[in-house]
């Protein structure tokens, strides 16, 4: 197994998690420049604006930084006759923040395809993807480009599968982390394997660098990590309580105050399960049994949480973070970090 330092030409074994929706080109380079790796969740980001995002990372740091995207599962809805209907039964939450009714668009998501030719221009140290295996054209393009693939699993058979694939490491994800669960072999609530029991039979199970993922928020957590057999770690909600990221002042606030016990998996917001606090919007969206299928549901209640978020109405919102929520105490990205690498091995 690699060195995870040496295969991404990092000063550090520390990964930024990608936030969708809520990456910030601050605090992935804050990462980045202070010896790890910044991460950028591209989630709904057409070619455009993909290009212009990296453009913004390369001035605002000179170090290795990577770009996240989702793979299509195959199951995604395009828009259809149901659109209205599932808006219509989330109309309460377009009222309260002010917005009209979304009209049913051309499409939810970018093409892939749009997208991956955007990441080529924008040549990354590193492309990282969620729920799925990158095809094989897709991994020979990367390498050809001297771009390190990345990929996620929640379980063996998916990390067996993605190297397999030819990937370069693996992110094992546990069942603690905030955001979604980004299964694909099985269904996610199948899929559901704590971090401790996860990273060492993943570690076991391959031969390229693991990252281990869930639940890890300082030095006692690093340490665990490693001791696991994890070649690095890739952390999410510490860092997305800190005055660099996109969050608002509601969803650090939501972070520094909700128990382990507090968070909750949940279809909801997006139409795929995913960990977060249970505010008033996810028990209200629970309570009605109408969710729409991925990513009609994201979309839609996309319209309502952007504006509740400018309005910073964090009970509108999405407060995605993991279990390790109350151990999270610092600020800024640079002290999370420092406390991070303290419980990481030397070289």
């Amino acid at each position: 197994m690699s060195d995870l330092r040496t295969l991404l030409g990092i000063e550090h074994p520390i990964v930024l998690g990608p936030f969708g929706g809520l990456s910030s080109v601050a605090l992935a380079a804050a990462v980045s420049d202070a010896g790890g790796l910044g991460s950028y969740g591209l989630y709904g980001y057409d070619g455009e604006r993909i290009r212009s995002t990296a453009s913004a990372l390369r001035q605002a740091t000179s170090r290795p930084f990577a770009l996240n995207i989702w793979l299509p599962t195959g199951d995604e809805v395009a828009p259809n006759a149901q659109h209205a209907i599932f808006a219509q039964a989330l109309q309460p939450f377009f009222e309260a923040v002010g917005v009209d009714m979304p009209q049913r668009p051309t499409a939810y998501l970018p093409e892939l395809g749009e997208q991956l030719e955007a990441i080529w221009d924008a040549a990354p140290a590193a492309l990282s993807v969620v729920f799925g295996v990158p095809a094989a054209d897709v991994v020979e393009e990367a390498h050809r480009r001297g771009i390190r693939v990345i990929g996620t699993a929640t379980t063996v058979a998916e990390a067996t599968a993605l190297a397999d694939g030819g990937v370069d490491a693996i992110v094992a994800t546990g069942a603690e982390a905030g955001g979604h669960r980004v299964s694909f072999l099985r269904p996610a609530e199948e899929s559901l394997i704590g971090t401790f029991a996860l990273v060492p039979q993943i570690v076991d199970a391959v031969s390229v660098p693991v990252i281990a993922a869930g639940g890890i928020a300082d030095r006692r957590g690093v340490a665990a990590a490693f001791a696991l057999g994890a070649a690095g770690v890739q952390v999410g909600t510490a860092f997305l309580a800190t005055a660099e990221s996109a969050a608002n002042d509601a969803h650090r606030a939501a972070i520094r105050s909700t128990a382990a016990d507090e968070t909750v998996l949940t279809r909801a917001m997006s139409g795929r399960l995913a960990r977060g606090a249970r505010n008033r919007v996810v028990r209200a969206i629970e309570a009605s049994g109408t969710i729409a299928p991925f990513p009609m549901q994201n979309w839609l209640t996309g319209r309502f949480r952007t504006a509740a978020g400018q309005q910073n109405l964090g009970e509108l919102q999405s407060l995605w973070m993991g279990q390790s929520a109350p151990l999270v105490r610092f600020d800024t990205a640079a002290d999370v970090f420092a406390e991070l690498v303290a419980g990481a091995p030397e070289r």
